[in-house]
């Protein structure tokens, strides 16, 4: 991928939401991506679905949808515990369709923890209509500055 990705003229981002600053890695290759912090360890991570997103039915592709997915869950370990983390299963369902130009959002919640092995459920969604659910489990590493 290119630079120009990250540059062209995109639809308007809802308020709340920073764009996050990956500038390097897989991260960047996938965004932009962005994020909305609420109350306690609440958030919500979110991405707009442009065409290098989609598959050949002008849909957003399931790869795109589980590399979100592995992001917006796992980042229930940070906001707990400012740990790095790695994933160890990612398990998803898929709902129903993105579609070019949605604003797709995702968040998680942790469900259990056992010898730094943290367990959550996720959800991905678009307005009111559910995308994907999901749970997966993240080993936590060192702690984050």
């Amino acid at each position: 991928m290119t630079d120009d990705l990250l540059e062209e003229t995109l639809l308007p981002v809802p308020d709340g939401y920073e764009q996050m600053n990956w500038s390097r890695g897989f991260g960047r290759q996938i965004g932009p991506l962005y994020e909305r912090r609420g109350e306690g360890q609440a958030y919500t991570r979110a991405f707009r679905v442009e065409e290098h997103h989609t598959n050949g039915m002008g849909n957003c592709h399931g790869g795109m949808l589980m590399a979100f997915a592995d992001t917006a869950f796992g980042h229930a370990v940070t906001v707990a515990h400012h740990r790095y983390w790695v994933t160890v299963r990612l398990l998803t369902d898929f709902v129903s369709a993105a579609h070019l130009g949605d604003w797709v959002e995702g968040s998680a919640e942790i469900t259990g923890e056992e010898d730094g092995f943290i367990t959550v459920s996720g959800k991905i969604w678009v307005g009111e209509r559910t995308v994907m659910t999901g749970s997966g489990v993240f080993k936590a590493l060192g702690e984050r500055p």
